[in-house]
Formats: C-alpha cells, structure tokens, sequence
C-alpha cells in the first residue's frame, strides 16, 4: 500500500477514478475563537498491490495540539477489487462540514489504514493579522 495523496482541501470529487481537488491549504485564519470553518474535504489516494485485495478499514482522526478529538474519529471500509494490472489506485473524499476550532493553535488530521497511521496532515489555526 502507497498512499499517493493525502489532502486538506475546499473541495474534491471523484470522477471514474479521476481524483479531482481544488485549494489545498494547511492554515485557517480568524478574527476569534471559537471559529466554524463552514466546509472542506480530506482527500486521499491509495495505491494497493494485487496481494492486499480485499476489505480494508480506514480512521481519520483530527486533533488539537492536546490530542483531543474535535470532530468524533471517522471509520470506513474500503473494498479493493482488481480487474487487470498489479495495482489499482483508490480515492477516498471525507466532506466536512461546520467544523469547530475552540482555540488557536496547532491541529493535525491522522490517517490509519488497517490499524496503522500512515500520514498526518498539520492545521494550524492562526489569528488574522489586524491589517487584513
């Protein structure tokens, strides 16, 4: 397994395997806390080889600097089906939406495949500057 992409993103979609992501980004700026950041995405996409065909769980957690959850973990299953070739590549969108920032600081957004971390995304949250 090779993850291929993994994203903090405003959008993205999946069209006939085309993983498609507009506005990446890894820092949110706001006048106060606490903030709703109304909606973004996580996107990833994950390579397996022939050998890993089958069923596969997926967590993502995101976090403050303390470890606390501040959206409930997100769990899944993924399906890895192959028709032809030695690898398939699998995209996988998590559309959030009215996310709460009690504080400024430092966040992260953790990826487990099957149990293991395998990448983490920082966010930090950041006062706007007063000249903006």
């Amino acid at each position: 397994m090779e993850i291929e992409a993994f994203l903090l993103c405003d959008a993205a979609t999946d069209q006939q395997g085309k993983l498609n992501v507009l506005g990446t980004f890894d820092s949110i700026f706001a006048k106060e806390v606490p903030v709703i950041h109304q909606s973004c995405a996580v996107a990833a996409r994950i390579r397996f080889e022939n050998i890993e065909e089958g069923e596969h769980s997926v967590k993502i957690d995101v976090i403050d600097e303390d470890g606390k959850q501040i959206i409930p973990r997100l769990e899944g299953k993924i399906a890895v089906k192959f028709e032809a070739g030695n690898s398939t590549g699998v995209n996988l969108i998590l559309n959030l939406n009215q996310v709460k920032f009690e504080k400024f600081g430092e966040y992260s957004i953790k990826l487990a495949v099957d149990g293991q971390s395998v990448r983490s995304l920082p966010l930090r949250l950041a006062k706007m500057p007063k000249n903006a």
